[in-house]
């Protein structure tokens, strides 16, 4: 039995439905667009959004937005190309929450973090977040399953947390650090786009750091922690592709494998 197609979450309804040629003979076919289709488009193309960021806006794999970007781009070359009228109707979703009232992606995509991680953050509250696996640093930040996250005033941890990523793609990561209110950010190697992604939130990066992420911390705090500001994500012999560390779009630029390596594009 075929699995029962998710639900694709979309953002709002277009604005104009249906579009005709002004010149040529007309047309009795017409081109449909599904509204999902139509939200692939708006989110990638329009808003910037990568691949990944648009599965977890939309609530579906990034291989099913794939699928579902790649017709929807052809859809819209046959119009362009053949002149044919277009109409956007149909489709698989639900409208996200908001009354109907226009939203932004990336207020929805960190306002779907944000409702996933509830931290509360005091007001003297440093926040420190380290890239984390098994009590070390992880040194892949693209890759990296969890962040511990440490509240840190009047210089001592006041309290402790780690949280998952569930995955999430260089750019997203930025997010998942800026919905949770983090301040600084521990890693080891880090591409150069997701550094861009971390910058533009206003988090502040010590890369190049190994070692236990708890001592880290304490150096960090003292003032002694050793760090690399040129730190670059590097991939030796792992078997990544381009699809997992680097991003298209706003994320691009950052991590791109090549060869053997991982280096900016």
């Amino acid at each position: 039995m075929p699995r029962p197609t998710k639900c694709r979450r979309v953002c709002r309804f277009p604005a104009t439905s249906e579009f005709i040629p002004v010149e040529g003979p007309g047309s009795e076919r017409s081109v449909i667009l599904s509204v999902d289709e139509y939200e692939t488009i708006r989110l990638i193309d329009k808003e910037g959004l990568s691949q990944e960021e648009c599965s977890r806006q939309m609530g579906i794999a990034r291989t099913t937005v794939q699928k579902i970007y790649e017709t929807a781009r052809k859809k819209l070359a046959e119009m362009l190309v053949e002149g044919l009228p277009l109409k956007i109707r149909g489709g698989q979703y639900v409208v996200c929450e908001g009354e109907g009232a226009p939203c932004s992606s990336r207020t929805c995509f960190k306002k779907n973090i944000e409702q996933r991680y509830k931290m509360e953050k005091g007001e003297n509250i440093m926040r420190i977040a380290v890239t984390y696996e098994n009590g070390q640093i992880f040194q892949h930040f693209g890759h990296t399953k969890q962040f511990k996250v440490y509240d840190v005033e009047d210089g001592k941890v006041v309290s402790t947390e780690v949280i998952d990523t569930g995955d999430s793609g260089h750019g997203a990561l930025a997010g998942v650090l800026d919905a949770a209110k983090a301040d600084t950010l521990i890693c080891g190697g880090i591409g150069g786009g997701a550094q861009q992604a971390l910058a533009s939130v206003g988090i502040k990066l010590y890369g190049g750091v190994t070692g236990e992420a708890d001592k880290a911390v304490e150096a960090l705090i003292s003032g002694n922690l050793e760090y690399d500001p040129e730190a670059k994500c590097d991939h030796h012999g792992e078997g990544h592709h381009g699809e997992d560390c680097g991003h298209h779009g706003h994320e691009g630029g950052g991590c791109g494998h090549h060869g053997k390596g991982c280096g900016s594009r």
